[in-house]
């Protein structure tokens, strides 16, 4: 590993890369904060996909790609004298520090979910802050981030179930709710049916979140888990001289499981 000095001799190689290309480079030197902000969700995706995989080389190349977009924004601030970099690291230092009272200050907080409670204390007291409980909850999560989000925040005020084993009846209740619409097939229940599934899948997550897991990351798996099955799946159809489409539900079930022992 590299040390301290290291580390910020690469950050500071880093910032000179960026302030020469932004005034060399036609393409860096055109570029806004509106024209990069897709990119960066894209990288921040791209990260998370890396994660999910537990690919650390590939967690610090994607890592890499975030902060250029950091360093990135900073330079473009700094062009305006909006801000700089400094200013970016000193406003999350700031904000560390104050969001840690039970290390800064004289407060006490022993487990990570009394920190928790702790941290939304103390953002609803931050000047020019959150004012309601949920607020600060980006539009742009994806829903079943925020819907765990949501539950996350509203367990720290001590709106939450007191026994976690309580969450299974509401999650059969949804299931019975959605299964009760599902059964009238017509246009008018449409908005119904996809309200009680709504609330399905936000007992569900809320259940994940009871029990420490994270619902995203487990979908994101399952989706991946899905993909290499089903890219098996038509493989092996393809090594047949066949269309995968051609393939009976029994043909396609026989390759899934064989697809499922390859793991």
């Amino acid at each position: 590993m590299h040390s301290r000095k290291e580390q910020l001799a690469a950050f500071e190689r880093l910032l000179d890369i960026m302030d020469e290309l932004r005034e060399k480079c036609p393409w860096d030197h055109k570029q806004t904060f509106e024209s990069l902000r897709q990119n960066t969700i894209e990288e921040a995706n791209e990260l998370a996909t890396a994660i999910i995989r537990e690919d650390k080389k590939e967690i610090a190349k994607e890592l890499g790609d975030v902060l250029l977009h950091v360093v990135f924004y900073a330079k473009i601030g700094s062009e305006t004298q909006d801000f700089d970099m400094a200013d970016v690291c000193n406003l999350i230092s700031d904000k560390l520090i104050f969001r840690h009272p039970h290390i800064y200050g004289g407060v006490e907080a022993h487990s990570p979910e009394e920190v928790s409670k702790l941290w939304e204390q103390v953002k609803l007291k931050e000047k020019g802050g959150n004012k309601t409980v949920l607020a600060g909850i980006p539009d742009s999560l994806s829903s079943v981030v925020k819907a765990y989000r949501i539950q996350d925040k509203a367990a720290n005020i001590g709106f939450d179930w007191e026994h976690r084993e309580d969450v299974w009846e509401k999650v059969k209740e949804e299931i019975r709710e959605f299964e009760e619409t599902m059964v009238r097939e017509s246009e008018s229940e449409r908005e119904r049916q996809e309200e009680e599934l709504g609330d399905l899948l936000f007992a569900l997550i809320n259940a994940a979140r009871l029990y420490k897991l994270k619902p995203d990351n487990a979908l994101e798996k399952t989706n991946q888990k899905f993909i290499k099955r089903f890219n098996y799946m038509e493989q092996q159809a393809t090594a047949q001289g066949r269309d995968i489409s051609t393939l009976s539900l029994d043909e396609m079930e026989a390759l899934w499981q064989e697809a499922k022992h390859q793991e």
